[in-house]
């Protein structure tokens, strides 16, 4: 079973039950917060995760997140949670003008 780490919400751990799920869905049905201002539709770039490990264990990257990228507005190690797919471990961190001001986190 795949794991989530998010390292900037105390290495908060997540196990996937569900691979077919984008990666959005799966950290709101742990009950986290996480920011997606278009609704997970893939149209902003506020759902951002930046991938510290297993970038490798993403699916392939969707149109929208091609579009971000060639606009600059993607790095090389961030992905859209809510276009993109888990079948492996990673570690991620929220992006850090992404964050919430309601959450403690971590670093």
């Amino acid at each position: 079973m795949p794991k989530i780490v998010i390292q900037n919400l105390h290495n908060k751990e997540i196990f996937i039950n569900n691979e077919n799920k984008n990666l959005l869905d799966i950290i709101h049905e742990n009950y986290i917060d996480w920011m997606h201002a278009c609704g997970g539709k893939g149209r902003c770039t506020t759902c951002k995760v930046q991938v510290l490990e297993g970038l490798q264990n993403f699916s392939e990257e969707s149109q929208a997140e091609l579009k971000f990228r060639k606009m600059n507005r993607l790095a090389s190690n961030e992905r859209l949670s809510c276009q993109c797919q888990i079948n492996g471990d990673i570690v991620v961190k929220v992006a850090p003008e992404h964050k919430f001001n309601h959450i403690q986190y971590s670093d």
